[in-house]
């Protein structure tokens, strides 16, 4: 029986619903695992921190999204959909990156989400949980949360952690890891956008140069980078800036630009790195990483301005209001995905997404760390049991903190696999419910199966 109060920590705090699955977390795969729930049925609450679903996609300014060949699941498409309902292009005619404006995905997801009475409670922020314990096995049955109005608590049947740094799973005390073998996270960076760019003689300038990193000679995307020390085409240009006082050598660690669908004259910049921040893991670290990105931004910004071709009438149009995590905490499942499960292309009889991201870490210590063994049609798959964990019956995870390895989460971590994750974690809690079987108990092989049909019916 779910109460109109209960009492945590000696405080009487108000219940102001009771639902199926509550997500914390509206990022992509907390998006992608509401959108299959309501579209089965199930009432779904998403608490997010922010007034804008999508996460790093889309506070974050993560665009477009990587290159990937497996077949995905229907939720990633629906959403390509409704992209190409405004009118913007989504693809390039080269690659099989899916091309978005983040304001515009985040509508998307929220209008998919909300169309089959999904409940969203923007600008909240999870405090506590509430255990129930019994024979030794852990449920969470409440969760406290921050609002406009104070201290709330919501009740649910099932619980996922969509939050990217774990934090349902910490609260309720599921184990955690984070960072290397010596804690170190990989390195965050605050991305910015830029508008006024002529791309087309920007195009020209790179491609003058006999740089051939991307491979869109033509049409309305783009996309370049630098990377100081790997034989980037564009590195004698950025020490010009050096040269010149504007930029300093921190500034050419990496440097990378993409173009925005519907926003001519306007590109995603995917930097500064911010190495100087070794661990990520504290709310103090991640505010001096911003305020030096900050920082570093307007040098960059005053360098494109000032000295690289096509810039010349640019000016700053947005910087992410969310730090870009590449990877922090990372919880510990029923199964670690593992690098060796990357290399063998490893299958599971829980099998629930497919993934073929190489390894892709962006390091404190050695820079970038590419790994890259797989050819067109090759993957891993990612198991239900690394989305459970053997300590809370009734919780999920999905997103950037299942359970892996540091390696392994730098292949897992990308927009379409994380979407793919949260459409079978949905279907997973469309048959908990169906079956009455707490979430972390259910067969990971009849959860595939039901994927397997939503797949093949393309729901």
């Amino acid at each position: 029986m779910i109460h109109k109060e209960i009492t945590w920590n000696n405080l009487r705090i108000p219940v102001v619903g009771s639902f199926d699955v509550v997500i914390i977390g509206g990022g992509v795969s907390g998006s992608a695992c509401g959108i299959r729930c309501v579209n089965e049925g199930l009432s779904t609450l998403i608490v997010d921190k922010s007034n804008l679903l999508g996460g790093s996609a889309t506070r974050a300014l993560v665009c477009p999204m990587m290159p990937t060949y497996v077949r995905h699941l229907p939720v990633l498409s629906s959403i390509e959909q409704e992209l190409l309902a405004s009118g913007d292009a989504t693809r390039d005619n080269y690659t099989t990156m899916i091309w978005f404006a983040p304001e515009r995905l985040g509508e998307v997801y929220e209008q998919l989400y909300a169309a089959k009475d999904g409940q969203i409670l923007y600008d909240t922020s999870l405090v506590a949980v509430v255990l129930s314990d019994s024979d030794g096995e852990k449920t969470i049955t409440h969760a406290i949360l921050a609002s406009t109005e104070g201290l709330i608590a919501v009740a649910a049947q099932t619980w996922i952690d969509a939050s990217g740094d774990a934090v349902l799973s910490r609260a309720a005390g599921v184990p955690v890891a984070a960072g290397d073998k010596d804690g170190i996270n990989q390195v965050c960076s605050l991305r910015f956008t830029m508008g006024g760019i002529d791309v087309e003689r920007y195009r020209d300038y790179v491609l003058s140069l006999d740089d051939h990193f991307s491979p869109l000679v033509d049409g309305y995307f783009f996309e370049s980078a630098m990377v100081a020390g790997k034989n980037f085409k564009l590195e004698p240009k950025f020490r010009e800036g050096i040269e010149a006082g504007i930029l300093e050598e921190e500034d050419l660690r990496y440097y990378q630009i993409f173009s925005l669908p519907g926003k001519p004259g306007c590109m995603a910049l995917n930097c500064p790195h911010i190495a100087s921040m070794r661990t990520n893991t504290t709310g103090a670290a991640r505010s001096n990483a911003t305020i030096e990105a900050h920082a570093r931004i307007r040098r960059l910004v005053t360098f494109l301005q000032r000295m690289m071709p096509g810039f010349e009438q640019s000016y700053l149009m947005e910087q992410a209001s969310l730090l870009g995590v590449r990877e922090s905490w990372r919880v510990e499942g029923q199964v670690m995905l593992t690098e060796e499960d990357y290399v063998n292309q490893a299958r599971f009889d829980d099998g629930l997404v497919r993934g073929d991201w190489y390894i892709d870490v962006h390091s404190n210590k050695g820079g970038l760390f590419h790994k890259n063994t797989y050819k067109q049609g090759d993957y891993y798959e990612i198991p239900f049991r690394s989305m459970v964990t053997k300590h809370i019956s009734n919780l999920g995870v999905i997103g950037r903190c299942i359970s892996t390895t540091f390696l392994m989460q730098a292949s897992v971590r990308i927009i379409p696999t994380v979407t793919d994750m949260g459409d079978a974690m949905g279907t997973a809690c469309v048959l908990a419910k169906r079956t009455s079987t707490p979430l972390a108990k259910l067969d990971g092989a009849a959860v595939r199966a039901e994927v397997e049909q939503m797949k093949a019916l393309n729901l």
